[in-house]
């Protein structure tokens, strides 16, 4: 697997978690200990995203174990089990991170006021950026490579990602203005799965054949306009 930096999908991790000051292999060790702050408390829980998705991504999730995780980001596996519940928690907790920092201050689909085509045009930069990022790629095949041996895996990937994706664009395409616009023919089920499909292209070879550096802001905008007029091409009345 391609290693690939886990920052695009978990935050950098920052000096001292609570458990790394009575460690004594850690830089943290004999600072002095305190009732964390809320800023402290985010920070620490950052870190150990950061921490889960850099295994993840250099290991497989099948080879890497809540206490491996823990050994590396200086917590308890009882303070993984109470904020995650488990591994597979965890991993979504990496992925529902780092799809927010593409959506999360986009306008909800439900209420947007813009035309069809602008939300759409929006989204779809968006979602290409996304999921363009080297270590969105390597995730993408070890999710690939493990579903059959890890079903766990290709479950949270789906609810923590794609399904994400379909929800968000199905509350649009049920908008009545939206839907009368639309082929009546046309399940809603199927179009929100038609456009990704338009979005990403060939997306057999970008797994199989990962490119040597991610594409320019300019070359996903164009990917995405191009994408964006074959749906729309395919769906509008």
């Amino acid at each position: 697997m391609k290693i690939t930096d886990p920052h695009d999908i978990a935050p950098e991790a920052p000096d001292c978690p609570d458990e790394a000051i009575n460690d004594p292999a850690s830089p943290c060790y004999g600072k002095t200990a305190g009732r964390p702050r809320a800023a402290d408390k985010e920070a620490r829980q950052l870190a150990l995203l950061h921490t889960a998705a850099q295994l993840f991504l250099e290991k497989g999730y099948s080879k890497v174990s809540l206490e491996m995780i823990a050994r590396e980001a200086h917590v308890a596996v009882r303070t993984i089990y109470v904020k995650f519940g488990g591994k597979a928690g965890l991993l979504s907790a990496v992925i529902s991170k780092g799809r927010a920092r593409f959506f999360a201050d986009m306008t909800s689909m439900e209420t947007d006021p813009r035309p069809l085509e602008e939300i759409l045009s929006d989204f779809s930069l968006r979602f290409l950026e996304l999921v363009s990022l080297p270590s969105f790629v390597s995730l993408h095949r070890m999710v690939v490579a493990e579903a059959t041996s890890t079903p766990e895996l290709a479950d949270t990937f789906y609810q923590a990602g794609p399904r994400q994706s379909r929800e968000q664009l199905t509350r649009l395409f049920i908008r009545p203005e939206i839907r009368a616009r639309l082929r009546p023919e046309l399940p809603l089920e199927l179009l929100a799965v038609h456009l990704t499909n338009c979005l990403l292209g060939d997306h057999m070879a970008r797994l199989l054949f990962p490119e040597e550096r991610q594409p320019t802001t300019e070359e996903l905008r164009q990917q995405a306009a191009m994408g964006l007029d074959l749906f729309l091409r395919s769906v509008l009345r």
